[in-house]
């Protein structure tokens, strides 16, 4: 399921997304009960609506998708990985403003 800028992805369709486009991947792995996972999703909509063209940005329900928890060794909710040309290249966690989000993709690999 696509929104306007944010896309939900599970197991079947996750290595599609991951190098569908030119452009960076940050994903959002969250569980239901998760309120700092739930609390993210506004700030990442809003990262990806400010970012169009330069950053795709998706949400993982862990709920659904307890493959990719094990795959990407999820311990901690909420955890972002930036994927970039398909493999992961930073991973970010307690995060909880969207200036701390920005500021932590603008020291990886993504210049924002």
């Amino acid at each position: 399921m696509t929104s306007a800028v944010l896309t939900t992805l599970g197991t079947a369709d996750f290595d599609r997304h991951l190098t569908a486009a030119p452009e960076p991947l940050l994903v959002e792995f969250w569980a239901t009960g998760c309120r700092p996972c739930q609390a993210l999703m506004p700030i990442l909509g809003e990262i990806a609506a400010e970012h169009t063209g330069r950053l795709r940005v998706a949400t993982v329900r862990l709920d659904d998708a307890p493959d990719l928890a094990h795959r990407y060794q999820i311990m901690a909710l909420p955890t972002l990985i930036l994927f970039t040309e398909g493999r992961a290249t930073q991973r970010i966690t307690e995060i909880s403003t969207k200036a701390e989000l920005l500021n932590s993709l603008q020291r990886g690999p993504l210049a924002m």
